[in-house]
């Protein structure tokens, strides 16, 4: 693990996503962080150790899902596809697929296990919300919040709009796993790789962490709210101290009434943004997620702060 020290730095981004704003002041005591993103050897020797089941290896209770199509309750999880042409990047459902079997150790479903694609250094991918928690308490440690995350995210830089500057991809350079060219049909892989790529593929950020822009977002322990906390009184001198986002309750998306499951704020971005669509390879990028979900682009790593 890796030592952030105590400080205040600029949160957010009034340049890219309305949930982003309003910048503000937080100061965050020190912790340590884990310098990589948890990998499916970590995320194995875990389930060695504890015999923990998945959500992905769970069959959906239809009494939880209202409007469930018949033969969905089936364990599986969410793969991405890439399309063959350009598509309405509206519906996320035109390269998202809901596919039996996917788990952690079969990411893209039957077929498709960790030991065959060679991905034990690559970030573990088909954990929902529970799975990334019971590690972090099986591991002693807890999961980053919000602000810590986007804190050491940083490297310490201010006001940046990347964790490395200012300019995406300086001089040609790829600083991270991104999708390279019109998403979700054409992805040039000028990074060189089309899904995740082994930790630590990239260049440590100043704190010495790689990985926390790009290859996958990463849950934090924060539930999500469309516009995060700011100091009081508004406009005010001081910095709000380690905030510790909303309660579940705010957290619930108004889009579906029917379901009341939370959400969290991932934070990161992963290889599937890209400049066309979801420009959230930034250290001020947020994005809600419900806790039972689980994909191939969210992954996670912990924190302790009994430094």
């Amino acid at each position: 693990m890796v030592v952030i020290p105590a400080g205040t730095f600029t949160m957010g981004s009034e340049t890219f996503y309305p949930e982003e704003a309003p910048l503000r002041r937080v100061s965050v005591d020190a912790f340590r962080m884990d310098r990589t993103p948890v990998t499916n050897r970590q995320f194995a020797a875990f389930v060695e150790a504890t015999g923990h089941t998945t959500v992905a290896e769970v069959a959906p209770d239809p009494k939880d899902y209202p409007g469930m199509l018949a033969g969905m309750d089936r364990a599986g999880s969410l793969v991405f596809g890439k399309t063959t042409a350009p598509v309405d990047t509206t519906n996320p459902g035109n390269w998202w697929n809901f596919t039996f079997g996917a788990y952690w150790r079969q990411p893209l479903g039957v077929g498709s296990d960790i030991e065959s694609l060679g991905l034990w250094e690559h970030p573990v991918v088909q954990v929902a919300y529970a799975d990334a928690e019971a590690y972090a308490k099986w591991a002693g440690k807890d999961l980053p919040t919000e602000a810590e995350f986007e804190y050491a995210a940083r490297g310490g830089l201010e006001g940046r709009d990347y964790a490395w500057g200012d300019e995406l991809a300086p001089g040609g350079v790829m600083m991270a796993n991104y999708w390279q060219g019109l998403f979700p049909f054409a992805n040039q892989m000028l990074d060189g790789w089309e899904r995740t790529s082994p930790v630590g593929t990239y260049l440590a950020n100043g704190y010495g962490l790689v990985d926390m822009i790009g290859n996958t977002w990463e849950w934090t322990r924060d539930w999500w709210s469309e516009k995060p906390a700011i100091s009081k009184p508004s406009g005010g001198c001081c910095a709000l101290s380690n905030p510790r986002g909303a309660k579940l309750k705010d957290s619930f998306d108004p889009a579906q009434p029917g379901v009341r499951i939370g959400r969290k704020v991932i934070k990161g971005g992963s290889h599937l943004c890209a400049a066309n669509y979801c420009q959230r390879y930034r250290p001020a990028a947020r994005h809600p997620e419900m806790i039972d979900t689980s994909t191939t682009h969210i992954g996670f790593r912990c924190v302790t702060r009994n430094v």
